[in-house]
């Protein structure tokens, strides 16, 4: 298992996130997006930011292999989103997730870093389904997780958290890579 690896495309460089990453992660968790779509977090400043990784990101990556990945440009190295797998509470199986800053939207980034990191999921991490949820109004990554190959299966609400959901499973077969 490729423990703490870093991941290419053609076009970006996908890394595992680390504390110093907390600016980033702090600008990234602020937008108006994320707030609306994945939820507040409530990170003010960078030394919270920097909690957040070392306490939700990082134990995950120690015990798993993986958690959240920044995304950055192989062009000029600037980050521009994450992409990760997650062992979310409530979600049956591991969870892509995914989000990028308003300025690099709709431009196959997000598709592109998600199908990377689905792969690592396949053949480095040996998962054979993953899971992907978003709200019901968060149309975006509705149509991305269906262009990856995701089905909607259902709905769900989190532990703590009474939004209902949208669930989206994909399984991997070898006439998938086809």
């Amino acid at each position: 298992m490729p423990l703490h690896q870093t991941y290419t495309t053609q076009r970006l460089f996908i890394k595992p996130t680390e504390k110093e990453d907390a600016a980033f992660i702090l600008e990234l968790f602020n937008t108006p997006k994320w707030k609306q779509f994945i939820g507040d977090r409530n990170l003010k400043t960078i030394t919270e930011a920097e909690t957040y990784i070392t306490q939700k990101m990082l134990p995950q990556r120690e015990r798993l292999g993986f958690s959240n990945y920044t995304v950055l440009r192989k062009s000029d190295g600037i980050k521009i989103g994450t992409c990760g797998l997650y062992d979310r509470e409530g979600v049956q199986g591991i969870d892509l997730g995914f989000a990028l800053l308003p300025a690099y939207e709709k431009q196959g980034y997000a598709y592109e870093a998600s199908k990377r990191v689905m792969e690592a999921a396949f053949f480095d991490f040996g998962y054979k389904t993953l899971s992907g949820i978003t709200v019901k109004n968060n149309y975006a990554s509705q149509a991305l997780l269906e262009k990856l190959g995701f089905i909607k299966t259902g709905t769900l609400t989190l532990p703590n958290d009474n939004t209902p959901l949208f669930l989206y499973q994909f399984t991997f077969s070898v006439e998938a890579e086809s």
